[in-house]
């Protein structure tokens, strides 16, 4: 019994749920988003909640994923998600040109990032918030413009998530004679 897949979601108010087989459309005040369920699973709506159910015990671990994918999308049309990023070096600066960034970080030539339908971006000094409705393409989006540049571990200079810790490392020690 999968604990996470047992448990309702509860319909926030301003939310409207359609299923249509195995597709929950979703739509809020952010905007709307299309969840497909996998044939094991079946979800219905009760009240103000959807439950969700499995036909046999092999379909177990779909179980939960389904649960989670069509709660994310519930939060993302009510509140949304969103990412911030830390550029760290000297020089090293962002500029959002409609909806592509511009990021020079130490390369010969400035890199060019189209952001993806449905994803903003905020530059504030040296941070960047990748805001959107969808988990997944929020999360996909900041990993595409951290790998521009991964921090480096002796200096620190790079782009790094806001929370993350880059562990340093000594540099080269000078025997003295």
């Amino acid at each position: 019994m999968s604990r996470i897949g047992k448990k309702p979601i509860e319909i926030p108010s301003g939310v409207e749920v359609k299923i249509n087989g195995q597709i929950v459309n979703i739509k809020g005040s952010k905007g709307s988003l299309e969840v497909t369920i996998p044939k094991g699973v079946s979800v219905e709506q009760k009240d103000k909640e959807l439950v969700f159910s499995i036909k046999d015990q092999v379909d177990n671990n779909l179980w939960g994923l389904s649960r989670t994918l069509v709660n994310n999308a519930i939060l993302g049309v009510t509140e949304g998600f969103s990412k911030e990023l830390e550029i760290n070096g000297v020089g090293f600066k962002v500029v959002l040109q409609g909806k592509k960034l511009v990021l020079n970080v130490g390369f010969s030539h400035p890199v060019e990032y189209n952001l993806p339908e449905g994803i903003n971006a905020e530059i504030e000094k040296n941070q960047i918030k990748i805001s959107g409705i969808d988990k997944q393409s929020v999360g996909q989006t900041a990993a595409e413009i951290r790998a521009i540049k991964k921090p480096e571990p002796y200096k620190g200079k790079g782009i790094k998530y806001a929370d993350e810790v880059i562990r340093r490392k000594a540099g080269k020690v000078v025997k003295a004679a």
